[in-house]
């Protein structure tokens, strides 16, 4: 079977970490069938002031290659919020050549808007099924109501949902899919780098005092992630628990904020920002972290909490998207989000807590292998259907 993926979640040479949950899938799915991914990259001006503010935009490099992944990365020119509109028509015409030419069985997307909207579009026209995923905030935020309208048109006219959570499978269902066309697949993890570890050897290696009660985070550092009720909690911590800190592994946009406040609460010593970093790096940060703190605004099947539950680390979060599928009480605490009060009460009871850290890396058990499968047998069928 040839399977053609259009996505921009996916590692790009700028961040080669982003899109994960896709990658390690199609990393799999590749040893199943013909995978080739063809990644759609907005071009904004050269003028700084019209790059898009929500996000730390880079300049695609085109000749980038993702290990053992095919993939053609291209661009196609676009505005903030101006283009939104156009942009699914834009990447389906810059899209169609390189599909045409592969003549693919059926076409997946990890994106609704406009990934998803012109992996459609060129699928009716090329006579083939098209799958479309919803990763989280495609699905729950898609933003203004043209968007919205969009992604509404490109659920409906797919010929099969794939959701990586129960939670956004019952939100495709709420916008008038029918169940039958909705397929939930929750992500894995990879068992050969994130397992548990030596706590005290982990430490050693990364420098971490031997005593400090570690929080450890992993994601972008922005505002949607919770990072201001984390830095609340920090704060509301601190005096009670004089050696607490907090690793936050990633970059973003709101560090800055975080810096500032840290500071004039006199706590910016307890913010470690060890910024981006492989995967076998993140897992030792893991075992050597006693809670895996995500106070995310939203989520769809977050992997970096996935992961942090393979290193046997128990987490608290927001009960928001799908976490509450992955996270329970033999695993860790769940929180309302925008509420740094409750972080701070759970985090306070989490590092109190005794966990059996060997019992919280056996709770989820899900390899990318078996992603991969569940993904090629949900092809199968859309294009045996389809026939």
């Amino acid at each position: 079977m040839k399977i053609a993926v259009v996505t921009s979640y996916f590692p790009i040479a700028a961040d080669p970490t982003g899109g994960n949950s896709a990658y390690q899938t199609l990393r799999s799915l590749k040893n199943l069938a013909e995978v080739e991914v063809f990644c759609p990259l907005a071009s904004y001006p050269r003028a700084k002031w019209l790059w898009p503010r929500g996000y730390r935009y880079h300049r695609p490099e085109l000749d980038y290659q993702p290990p053992e992944v095919k993939t053609t990365y291209f661009e196609y020119p676009a505005l903030p919020v101006v283009s939104r509109p156009w942009n699914g028509l834009v990447c389906a015409h810059m899209v169609a050549p390189y599909l045409s030419a592969m003549r693919p069985d059926v076409i997946l997307s990890y994106w609704i808007y406009p990934d998803g909207f012109s992996a459609v579009r060129v699928a009716r026209k090329l006579g083939v099924p098209a799958i479309v995923g919803c990763i989280g905030s495609d699905l729950r935020v898609p933003g203004d109501p043209i968007t919205f309208r969009l992604v509404r048109r490109t659920l409906g006219r797919a010929d099969a949902i794939l959701t990586v959570s129960e939670e956004l499978r019952q939100r495709a269902l709420e916008l008038g899919v029918p169940a039958g066309k909705v397929t939930t697949i929750l992500n894995g993890c990879d068992f050969s780098v994130f397992h548990p570890g030596d706590r005290a050897a982990a430490r050693r290696t990364l420098g971490v005092d031997a005593a400090a009660e570690l929080l450890v985070y992993v994601g972008r550092i922005s505002e949607p992630k919770g990072m201001a009720e984390l830095t609340g909690a920090m704060m509301s911590l601190a005096p009670a628990h004089p050696r607490l800190r907090v690793a936050l592994i990633g970059d973003g946009t709101y560090r800055s904020a975080m810096e500032t406040r840290a500071a004039a609460a006199g706590i910016a010593d307890r913010l470690l920002f060890p910024g981006r970093l492989p995967a076998g790096k993140v897992a030792d940060w893991l075992s050597a972290g006693d809670i895996f703190c995500f106070p995310s605004h939203t989520e769809g099947c977050p992997n970096a909490i996935v992961e942090a539950i393979a290193c046997g680390c128990p987490v608290v979060a927001t009960n928001v998207g799908g976490i509450p599928e992955l996270v329970d009480e033999s695993c860790g605490i769940l929180v309302p989000p925008h509420d740094s009060g409750k972080l701070a009460e759970a985090l306070h009871r989490a590092l109190a807590t005794r966990w059996d850290r060997s019992r919280v890396a056996t709770h989820l058990g899900r390899g990318w292998d078996t992603v991969a499968q569940d993904t090629y047998q949900l092809c199968c069928r859309v294009v045996r259907d389809g026939r």
